[in-house]
């Protein structure tokens, strides 16, 4: 079974960036399987990693409702669930060290929750394929209310260097305990930390009950990349967002699957 690393936080912390830098630590240092499981309706993360996506679970989902709904004949004399079954595996977009999944955005009301439950599904089954599974899911604490989160090893929650950030945190971690969620490990990461702020936020993190696993510098990189559509998992390997994502995930000391 895999490991499963999930990220969550606030809206604007990065936390896309933090998912993508994950996924090369993994695949530079681990050298095993990864799935990438975009589970944000606002679906970026394959600009982060630098491939296009051709179909999404949201969308499938909604031509499987059209088909039903047209009585539209289904090719092979497929039943439903194997007609969607087989557009889920098509719609995996495979690249160099991992594969990825994606959500997207549904297009009728009230189909967030019904799209997530289907990526979780899919998920927990592909994992048994997998080395390692990270998932980026949205933003906020919305998706843990919705108990749409899997079974995770470790989840990775990003703050930015804000008051309001490590609140969030805080919440999403209590929020985390009061649903009995199974997370069996999780770190506080600040993104986007100037060298004399880590101080200052590390004490309110600890007033919080917080203990901070790692800060993450401002990086220029980043903004370049971002500013030129690059994928940020092609940083140069001595960006400081990139060895200070490194240096934390040693820390966390993920195991070989």
């Amino acid at each position: 079974m895999a490991y499963v690393i999930a990220l969550a936080g606030k809206g604007g912390t990065g936390k896309t960036s933090i998912a993508g830098l994950t996924i090369r630590y993994l695949i530079e240092k681990k050298k095993k399987s990864v799935l990438a499981v975009d589970a944000d309706s606002n679906a970026c993360l394959n600009e982060v990693l630098g491939v296009d996506v051709h179909a999404t679970i949201g969308r499938l989902r909604e031509e499987s409702l059209r088909t039903i709904r047209n009585g539209d004949e289904r090719p092979g004399g497929m039943s439903m669930e194997q007609l969607f079954d087989y557009q889920v595996q098509q719609s995996i977009v495979e690249s160099k060290g991992f594969d990825l999944i994606v959500m997207g955005r549904p297009e009728g009301p009230g189909c967030y929750c019904a799209a997530n439950n289907i990526i979780k599904k899919y998920t927990d089954s592909l994992s048994e394929t997998y080395s390692y599974v990270v998932i980026d899911n949205e933003a906020g604490m919305e998706h843990l209310s919705r108990r749409t989160t899997h079974k995770v090893d470790l989840l990775l929650i990003v703050s930015d260097p804000t008051v309001r950030g490590i609140k969030t945190a805080q919440r999403i971690e209590g929020l985390v305990r009061e649903l009995a969620l199974e997370v069996d490990k999780h770190a506080l990461l600040v993104n986007r930390v100037r060298e004399n702020e880590m101080d200052d936020l590390g004490g309110f993190a600890a007033q919080l009950g917080l203990e901070v696993a790692g800060f993450i510098p401002q990086d220029k990189n980043i903004f370049e990349f971002d500013l030129r559509g690059r994928a940020i998992i092609d940083l140069p390997g001595d960006s400081p967002a990139v060895s200070a994502v490194y240096g934390i995930l040693d820390k966390l000391e993920i195991p070989f699957q």
